[in-house]
């Protein structure tokens, strides 16, 4: 663990200087064929953004989303997904010298600007890695926290996300997914419909929060442990019967 972490520690400032360098950080995990597909429409990736974040400051959304997954100096949290960093930006100074984040998306030119802001705010705990559509391409047992604010309705594979970002994170680790209740097409996730794909994993839903103005809600998870993952193949898709519709 303490090697993984300085290995970490020594790419965090490279990686916003050097944007060549913005690359996967693990080996791939479990391919894609291997999952079902999700039995419901995906949204478009259309925007690295959610909205004006002015807007989204006014309703405290960073800060009640910290509040809620109790967000500490010294964690390491993953932003998945992370766009233009609305969420990176604002947690950096929060974790402090001695934790990080790990701004994670599938589309690199997204985060080749988001290098850019970083250096320009002078953030030195932030990292960037490139994903896939299925496997968050992550080191094991690295991150306290991963938050995957108002994009898993964008998630082409979610079964096979979900499964491959388990070993990225740390034994007592939470997983905290926003989104607003509304059909995926709409770009959001009815909570039934989350619900019911995130545990067809394994995980274990532990609270779900209400977010103030038009924030949607949080859900928090816990992972599964190793013991009790699941075969990739043994895993039901969710039909029309979670809310799909």
């Amino acid at each position: 663990m303490a090697l993984v972490r300085a290995v970490f520690l020594i790419g965090l400032g490279a990686s916003c200087a050097y944007a060549a360098d913005i690359g996967y950080l693990a080996p791939p995990g479990v391919p894609a064929k291997e999952f079902p597909s999700p039995q419901r429409p995906v949204a478009p990736i259309i925007s690295p953004g959610r909205s004006d974040e002015r807007h989204r400051d006014s309703l405290n959304e960073a800060g009640e989303i910290a509040r809620l997954l109790e967000l500490k100096p010294d964690m390491a949290v993953g932003d998945i997904g992370a766009g233009r960093g609305y969420h990176t930006v604002r947690l950096s100074p929060l974790l402090g010298p001695k934790g990080f984040v790990i701004a994670e998306d599938v589309t690199r030119d997204y985060l080749v600007e988001l290098a850019r802001r970083i250096e320009r705010l002078g953030l030195k705990n932030v990292t960037l890695a490139l994903g896939e559509p299925h496997d968050p391409r992550l080191p094991a047992s690295t991150l306290d926290v991963a938050i995957l604010a108002h994009m898993y309705h964008e998630i082409a594979q979610p079964y096979a996300l979900l499964y491959n970002l388990a070993p990225a994170l740390k034994r007592g680790a939470r997983v905290g997914i926003v989104d607003v209740e509304r059909p995926t097409l709409e770009h959001g996730t009815p909570i039934a419909l989350l619900r019911c794909e995130v545990t067809a994993v394994g995980y274990r839903e532990i609270a779900t929060y209400q977010l103030a103005g038009n924030g949607g809600y949080l859900a928090v998870f816990s992972p599964p442990e190793d013991a009790s993952r699941k075969s990739p193949r043994d895993i039901v898709a969710c039909g029309d019967r979670a809310g799909v519709r």
